[in-house]
C-alpha cells in the first residue's frame, strides 16, 4: 500500500472508533438521564430505551469490531484469490 492508501485507510479506521465512542457516551448519558427521571417518577418505562437502544449499540459495536479484525481477513482473502488468478493464466 502506498502512503497515501495506508493514511485513507487509518483515517477511516478512526472514524469508525469515534463513532463507536460517541454513540456509547450518548447512549450512556441519555440513557442515566431516562433512568433518573423513570425512577424519581416511580415508574419502570426506562426499560424500552434502555434495552432497544443497547441492542442498536451492541449491533454497532460488532459491525465495528468486524470491519477493524476482518480488514487482514479481507486483505488474505484478496491476495490468496489473486494466487489462484495468477496460476490459472
Amino acid at each position: 500500500m502506498t502512503d497515501d492508501q495506508l493514511h485513507t485507510l487509518a483515517r477511516k479506521r478512526v472514524a469508525m472508533k469515534i463513532g463507536f465512542g460517541i454513540h456509547l457516551l450518548v447512549y450512556a448519558l441519555v440513557n442515566t438521564g431516562l433512568v433518573a427521571i423513570s425512577l424519581f417518577n416511580g415508574a419502570r418505562w426506562h426499560w424500552g430505551p434502555l434495552l432497544g437502544w443497547g441492542l442498536g449499540l451492541a449491533i454497532h459495536g460488532l459491525v465495528t469490531l468486524l470491519n477493524l479484525r476482518g480488514q487482514g481477513l479481507r486483505d488474505q482473502m484478496v491476495a490468496a484469490e489473486v494466487q489462484r488468478l495468477r496460476d490459472r493464466g
